[in-house]
Parts: structure tokens; C-alpha cells; sequence
């Protein structure tokens, strides 16, 4: 059965905790509109993928993982990275190619991990998330941790056959994992409502004997109730969870997407949806935070993001005895 999370659900957060939840969301806005922008200059190698306005997807489930939890991402995947505390300044540097990145510069945008926070990586092969998580969640539940894995993945992804391998895997063996399908409405220029065969992406979990549930991903409260109830349920031993997300990605498919096949839903989403003005004005009306407060995480952010950049830009290239280092597991 398939249901939706209306946007008035329970929040369940003190003021400590939203703080977090707006400071990762700022983080992951101001990381991405930085990115957009240094991207130009043509001093970042390779490719690059925005996250920017998906950010309630990403700090709303993350904000019930512990260090026993692990997630897998995507290709566009510096959100996930924040969102499960991925060192910043070591994730700009990554980007820019530097030896002083969470991966020594040599997996760029598309494939920051670091298994010490529980992030597997970002993932260039579509689907590639879903099966990393169904073995996380298989040891979690073998080591009785408590543990809970979570894969992120998007629209297109929803049809390729890792992804339903292993949600069918996830619910044979009753594994902890949960599957978040961010569904922005486009597998690169393709649109969802004509590539796939469903209204919604989180009906298919019936064919799979787990939950569906449908959220507005604009909206961290709704996000939030959703994954915690599937969290509880995964450490509970109750199985897994499909959640999809509607949202919408403020920038191309890739850096230098013309986005011809967009009309006017950016403008649109920005104006009446953006995830952060929703935040900022419910908790303000609530009396739960002050406009004050919020401010001052943003200038905190602001200068955290541009020393980031500064440290990247002044650190060393890796170096070609770097080369075939970090190649093949060593076992002493």
C-alpha cells in the first residue's frame, strides 16, 4: 500500500535539531551554488552535477542516520556527502582535483566517499547504490548493530534492474535498508512521466511486499516524519521501505545542460517551493527559531564554504607516485 506524508506531519525536533537540519540544508545550497560558479572558471576537472534544491531530501533522512548507518549515492551526490558529514573543506578539494581531497583528488565530483561517515560514494553507474546497501544492511543485521542503510537514487534509476534486484533482495532477506528514489522528474533530459511506467515510483513496492511512501521533497517536516518512520521500522527489524521523493534540481542534468527540454518549473520551484524558505518561515511563525539565529548560520556557511575554496585552490595536485596508490586493498 502506498501512501502520502501530507506536509503538517509531526515534527519531533527541538530547536538544537532544526538548527542542524537548516545548517546542513544552507551547507549543501551554498556548497552547490559555489560549485555552479567555480565550474565557470574552467579550474574544476571533469564533470559535475548539482544538487541544489533537493536539499530537504538529503538532510531529512540523514538526520536520523548515526556513525552505525551507511548510505550509497549518485552521480549527483556532494548533498548525500554533506548531509552524512563528509569533511567540506576535504570534499571542495576533492572536486578541484587536489591531493589534499577525501579521496587525494582522484575521484572528483562523481565519486567522494569516505567509509569513516558511512558513505560509500557517489556513484557514476546508474543503480550502482542499491546493491552497495543491500550488503551493508546484510552485515548490520548479521552483526546485530542496529545499523540501517540507506540508497539514494533517482527517477532513472528506478527502472534499471540493480535497483529492483535488489529491493526484492532487501525484502527476501529483511534487511534494515531503505530506498530513496529522488525523483526530480528527469533521467538526464528524459522525463519520468514518460519513461516510467507508473504514476509513482513508490507503488512498485507493493510488487515487492514493502511500504511505498510518496513525500513532497520541497518539504524537510515531511521528509523528516517519513524517514523515521522507516529508520524505526528498518531497526526494528521490520524490513524495508521505498520512499519517493517529488522534487525538483535547480540546475542542468551536468554542468553545461542547456535544459531546452525545461519550460518554466525552476523559476516556479524557486519562487513558491525552495525547501530552505519553506524552513525559514514555518520555524520562524512557530516562534521555534529566530529569523537571527538563521542568519547567523547563513554567514557561518557562507565564510566555512569560501575558506573551503581557498584551501582547495592553494592545495597541491596529486603527483604521479600517486598514481597506482589507493588502487588495490592491501592486507598486511
Amino acid at each position: 500500500m502506498t501512501e502520502t506524508i501530507p506536509t503538517d506531519a509531526s515534527r519531533g525536533l527541538d530547536p538544537d535539531g532544526l538548527l542542524r537540519a537548516y545548517r546542513t540544508m544552507r551547507t549543501i545550497r551554498d556548497f552547490e551554488e559555489r560549485v555552479h560558479d567555480e565550474f565557470a572558471t574552467g579550474d574544476i576537472p571533469g564533470f559535475v552535477h548539482l544538487y541544489a534544491g533537493e536539499e530537504a531530501s538529503a538532510a531529512g533522512v540523514c538526520q536520523h542516520l548515526d556513525e552505525r548507518d551507511t548510505i550509497a549515492s549518485t552521480h549527483r551526490g556532494h548533498g548525500h556527502c554533506i548531509a552524512k558529514g563528509v569533511d567540506v573543506t576535504g570534499m571542495m578539494a576533492e572536486i578541484f582535483g587536489r591531493a589534499t581531497g577525501v579521496c587525494k583528488g582522484k575521484g572528483g565530483s562523481m565519486h567522494i566517499a569516505d567509509l569513516s561517515r558511512g558513505m560509500l560514494g557517489a556513484n557514476g553507474i546508474v543503480g550502482g547504490g542499491p546493491p552497495l546497501v543491500c550488503g551493508t544492511a546484510l552485515a548490520a543485521k548479521q552483526q546485530n548493530t542496529g545499523g540501517v542503510a540507506v540508497a539514494f537514487f533517482g527517477d532513472g534509476a528506478s527502472n534499471q534492474g540493480t535497483t529492483l534486484e535488489s529491493m526484492n533482495l532487501a525484502s527476501v532477506w529483511n534487511l534494515p535498508a531503505i530506498f530513496v528514489a529522488e525523483n526530480n522528474g528527469y533521467a538526464e533530459a528524459t522525463a519520468s512521466t514518460w519513461s516510467v511506467a507508473a504514476d509513482n515510483i513508490a507503488d512498485r513496492a507493493a510488487g515487492f511486499g514493502m511500504p511505498g511512501v510518496i513525500v513532497d521533497g520541497f518539504d524537510f517536516f515531511a521528509v523528516h516524519e517519513a524517514a523515521g518512520e522507516a529508520v524505526e521500522r528498518a531497526r526494528a527489524g521490520g524490513g524495508p521501505t521505498l520512499i519517493e521523493m517529488k522534487l525538483t534540481r535547480y540546475f542542468g542534468h551536468f554542468e553545461g545542460d542547456q535544459q531546452t527540454y525545461r519550460g518554466d518549473e525552476v523559476r516556479n520551484a524557486r519562487e513558491t517551493l525552495d525547501c530552505l524558505t519553506r524552513f525559514r518561515r514555518r520555524v520562524v511563525e512557530t516562534g521555534e527559531l529566530t529569523a537571527e539565529r538563521l542568519d547567523a548560520v547563513d554567514r557561518e556557511v557562507a565564510a566555512l564554504v569560501g575558506g573551503s575554496v581557498e584551501r582547495a585552490r592553494a592545495a597541491p595536485a596529486p603527483d604521479g607516485a600517486d598514481l597506482l596508490t589507493d588502487v588495490y586493498v592491501r592486507y598486511e
